[in-house]
């Protein structure tokens, strides 16, 4: 789809959802992908077109070792584009990395998770990671500690404006990934076009671990134009992926 649509498309449809089921278990990323639509979802919710107050929110993933207020800590994050600008904010989960140990804080999502995720939304690596489960990440990694490739800890210095780099964090597993019950593959910009192309025509491999993704039931991708740019011709500018 065009790039100027991309944004107020998705949160459109993400509103008819909550219209649908006002008690969605939601799992929300962040980063410079679904920035734009978490603005226009403020709007929308502002606006009265849905509501995600009987909804709950799982966060996707956290660094570890970054103060509270780090502008790059994805729970602050967040909050700052979207829980906090909603007029009834939702039963949020945010990985609870300042009150308890790493391994301990990975088990305790973990087991929010387990309670089932009806949607699952999630950004593109460069490298193809989803979430913080980077290259070498399988089908049955779990919810875990992961150390960050060297890309993903210098984009939270340079694109999250981090006062530090992150070398560790803490991301909900491929498996609990793939165990929910519908995923959108949310992917913007040219950057993300080759990726993209690997992640959905390449042999599903550990190298690109967005690659599983294609094994789920219920795998919606949704590129703008510019990020479909190398995939073959398709007849709607949305790209879905069903098997």
């Amino acid at each position: 789809m065009p790039d100027t649509e991309w944004a107020p498309r998705v949160a459109a449809e993400l509103c008819q959802r909550l219209r649908a089921e006002p008690s969605l278990r939601l799992c929300l990323p962040t980063g410079d992908t679904p920035s734009p639509m978490y603005a226009r979802l403020a709007q929308m919710l502002e606006e009265g077109r849905a509501s995600l107050a009987d909804a709950t929110v799982v966060l996707l993933d956290e660094y570890l070792g970054l103060a509270p207020d780090d502008p790059a800590r994805c729970d602050a994050r967040l909050r700052r584009e979207l829980l906090d600008m909603v007029p009834v904010p939702p039963r949020a989960f945010s990985v609870r990395v300042d009150e308890l140990a790493p391994a301990a804080a990975a088990a305790a999502h973990a087991q929010v998770a387990a309670a089932g995720l009806d949607l699952v939304l999630l950004g593109l690596g460069a490298n193809g990671h989803v979430g913080l489960n980077e290259p070498g990440s399988t089908t049955t990694s779990p919810t875990r500690v992961v150390e960050l490739a060297p890309a993903s800890r210098s984009a939270a210095v340079s694109r999250y404006g981090s006062a530090v780099a992150p070398t560790a964090g803490i991301t909900l597993g491929m498996d609990q990934l793939l165990a929910a019950g519908e995923i959108w593959l949310l992917v913007t910009g040219p950057a993300k076009a080759r990726v993209l192309r690997r992640a959905l025509l390449d042999p599903m491999s550990a190298d690109c671990p967005a690659s599983f993704l294609r094994g789920h039931a219920r795998l919606r991708v949704i590129a703008d134009t510019a990020a479909a740019s190398e995939l073959p011709p398709r007849p709607s500018a949305g790209r879905r992926l069903r098997k």
